[in-house]
């Protein structure tokens, strides 16, 4: 019997595994192919920003002033949700983000390094860039 318990365990822990792995490959392919294509992501979470949205909900349901008030309430502790479940992985990003220079920096000449690093640099400003708007 026990057997047959730890065999379930080890099932659904394969498939909860999955699940996340399905999950953020999903995720990290749709930031790649925002990415690549140009578009800007402000928001990992890919919320909209609060403006248009209290601009349009208001517009659509006709909001009061209270409502309108209590609407941003929502919304903004919403996002402080978003920012809080995605700050554990800004950390790892990072990381990986490193890592990954430091195992092309190992495959390049040196000169080809300094320009890499040059490469890098102008990246790295145009990210702080567009994360400042």
């Amino acid at each position: 019997m026990a057997n047959n318990k730890t065999r379930g365990e080890a099932a659904a822990l394969v498939f909860v595994v999955f699940l996340l792995g399905a999950l953020f490959g999903g995720l990290g392919d749709h930031l790649w192919n925002a990415r690549a294509s140009g578009q800007q992501i402000v928001n990992p979470s890919g919320m909209p920003p609060m403006g248009p949205v209290m601009t349009d909900l208001t517009r659509e349901l006709q909001l009061t002033a209270d409502q309108q008030k209590q609407l941003g309430v929502i919304i903004t502790d919403t996002r402080s949700k978003w920012a809080l479940l995605y700050a554990p992985l800004d950390a790892r990003r990072e990381q990986i983000r490193q890592e990954s220079r430091a195992h092309i920096r190992g495959i390049l000449t040196p000169d080809q390094q300094v320009k890499f690093d040059d490469f890098l640099r102008r990246l790295d400003e145009s990210r702080k860039k567009d994360a400042g708007h």
